[in-house]
């Protein structure tokens, strides 16, 4: 079943890491929140025609947790009017721990949020001034134990590794803090530098020391052991889930399943094509205002769904499947996959279960540079 997601492109601050798109000025929030009204109304048959039932909403951004309950229910109910509801439909919403006391919790219980994703990147306040964050990490801890107490059951949170500040030593005081919350579900992401941002260019300016590769191998091996040891699922390379608690809506972009974006920026997949929507927040609103989506659409090519099929499958604990490459591409590619399999599963970095092949421990340090040799080598058909 589909799902939706809503971008919410607002933050207090910018964050020196983050190369997402939003605003930290909220003067056009009322009229972003039409144009979002109005694209949730013009793409009501993206799924086709008819009510499509959505097995999944997710409320990202920017910080949806700057809006208040009554913004985020009048969104719900607009999407209800237009769409159908699974009955244990997933419905998450990204928050800061600093937006998050009582009455909010609330709130959003009311508008009917059932899970949230909280963006809490570290348990240092040290780390977190260095990424310029808005909480302190006693917020952090409290905003997790506030969620339970307004009755949130599945609770998910974010934690980034590999940072200069971040010691071993504290890493795993990081690690073991989310533990003791008792959360379902954590995801867990190196630091990346992305280019034109706050943090890329303080290295290029020598005032930051660069990424050290060793230390973010070493932290991801750290999580991995400790998550395993507390009852966690790697069930793909960032995400981990204890009881199943696996991310319904990002699990179905890793299964190619459909989805519609609303926003600026937002991206959508009809399961032919892609297409994603101006990034500039005046520019959305203004073609809204005139009835126009304002998106570019690419038709994706047996290539590009082939690499993309390989990418994303093998960063799951279900791994990739060869039937469903020979069926969805055919022999040939399968034929190709399938030697190159046997080189990795030869080196330790692969092992086969039937026919999923799934990436071991080893192999998951080297996770991308593999889907990219993977798909390089057969989209020249050897």
């Amino acid at each position: 079943m589909p799902g939706i997601y809503v971008h919410i492109p607002f933050c207090k601050q910018a964050c020196h890491y983050c190369d997402f798109h939003f605003s930290t000025t909220l003067k056009e929030k009322s009229k972003l929140l039409n144009a979002l009204r109005k694209e949730i109304v013009l793409q009501r048959e993206f799924f086709g025609p008819g009510r499509a039932t959505l097995d999944t909403v997710y409320f990202g951004g920017g910080s949806p947790s700057i809006l208040t309950g009554d913004e985020i229910k009048a969104l719900m109910l607009e999407i209800e009017i237009h769409f159908s509801f699974a009955e244990d439909v997933e419905i998450t919403l990204e928050a800061n721990p600093d937006d998050l006391d009582a009455e909010k919790l609330k709130a959003l219980k009311e508008a009917g949020i059932n899970r949230l994703s909280i963006g809490i990147q570290s348990f240092d306040d040290a780390d977190l001034m260095w990424m310029n964050r808005v909480h302190s990490a006693s917020q952090a801890v409290g905003s997790v134990k506030r969620a339970q107490q307004a009755g949130f059951s599945n609770i998910t949170i974010d934690l980034i590794y590999g940072t200069p500040m971040l010691t071993d030593e504290q890493w795993k005081k990081n690690l073991q803090t989310a533990f003791d919350l008792n959360v379902q579900h954590l995801s867990c992401y190196a630091l990346t530098v992305e280019p034109r941002t706050a943090l890329a260019h303080r290295i290029q300016e020598k005032k930051e020391k660069n990424i050290d590769d060793k230390k973010q191998a070493m932290h991801f091996e750290m999580l991995m052991d400790m998550a395993e040891q507390n009852g966690f699922e790697q069930y793909e390379i960032s995400n981990f889930a204890k009881d199943q608690k696996y991310s319904r809506h990002n699990s179905s972009y890793w299964r190619g399943e459909k989805y519609l974006g609303i926003g600026p920026s937002a991206h959508s997949y009809d399961g032919i094509s892609r297409q994603w929507n101006v990034r500039n927040n005046m520019q959305y609103i203004q073609s809204l205002a005139e009835g126009n989506v304002p998106a570019e659409t690419e038709t994706l090519t047996p290539e590009n769904k082939f690499n993309e099929y390989v990418m994303t499958s093998l960063r799951t604990m279900w791994g990739s499947n060869l039937e469903t490459i020979r069926k969805n591409f055919g022999n040939e590619k399968a034929e190709g996959f399938f030697k190159q399999a046997i080189q990795y599963m030869n080196e330790g970095m692969m092992l086969q279960q039937k026919q999923n092949f799934i990436l071991t421990k080893k192999g998951k340090l080297f996770a991308d540079r593999i889907a990219a040799e993977m798909f390089v080598i057969n989209s020249h058909g050897h």
